[in-house]
């Protein structure tokens, strides 16, 4: 997942973004998803509308967002195996969101839709304070030079604009294999007085059964790396 591109000093009104865009190849299987299934399984982001999520899925049920859900793999899985909440993931990279299409479309997936916008901006003007029930975030761009982790997607102006969002008891849920990254995340969620954290030992969790282990993972996995899941929850 890609991350942030400018940041100034200041507060979350500042002009940022959630991602840096690095387009990459769109395969023929991609490209007819987006067209056959973008309309029916995408919510047009407008700066001007509040989102009312239970009138979008048709029913009062828990609402968890995903922030640059990458090709999806995980995502269609936790939607799939969870019927009861309901998933809207939010990515601006065409070949994630065409492949992630396709995932929806073959597993006949009602509980997921899309999002092809800037999370910063969807969460801003489309999601209302206090709605949701929790956040993932798993694997962003780490930035490892460190001129540029003034980029990373997760800022303590960040976290606090994900707190704002989130009901009572809600989560946010982040997952990295860079250990310095994971030092920075718990860090930072740490500074954030409105979340606490939900691991025993007041640093990182074992992965929850919820959150596929990826190909990627597993093999990383076999090789020795490390991955490290935080969870946070809402005071």
């Amino acid at each position: 997942m890609s991350t942030t591109d400018n940041q100034t000093q200041n507060n979350i009104h500042r002009e940022i973004k959630s991602f840096v865009l690095r387009q990459g190849k769109i395969t023929k299987g991609q490209q007819s998803a987006l067209e056959d299934y973008l309309d029916k399984y995408s919510i047009q982001f407008d700066k001007g509308t509040l989102l009312n999520l239970d009138n979008i899925y048709n029913r009062n049920a828990p609402k968890i967002i995903e922030i640059g859900f990458g090709m999806g793999n995980a995502t269609w899985q936790i939607a799939k195996n969870n019927p009861q909440n309901d998933y809207l993931g939010i990515e601006v990279h065409l070949p994630g969101v065409g492949s992630l299409l396709n995932h929806i479309a073959e597993n006949e997936i009602t509980n997921l839709k899309i999002i092809r916008h800037d999370a910063v901006e969807v969460l801003k003007y489309s999601i209302a304070d206090n709605s949701l029930d929790g956040f993932h975030i798993y694997f962003p761009d780490p930035w490892p030079k460190k001129r540029h982790h003034k980029r990373r997607i997760i800022q303590s102006e960040f976290i606090k604009l994900l707190a704002q969002k989130l009901k009572p008891n809600g989560y946010i849920h982040l997952a990295t294999d860079w250990e310095e990254y994971a030092t920075w995340m718990l860090d930072i969620l740490k500074e954030e007085f409105s979340i606490k954290n939900t691991s025993a030992t007041n640093d990182f969790i074992p992965r929850p059964e919820f959150r596929p282990l990826t190909k990627f993972e597993n093999r990383g996995i076999n090789l020795g790396h490390g991955v490290w899941d935080l969870i946070f929850t809402k005071v």
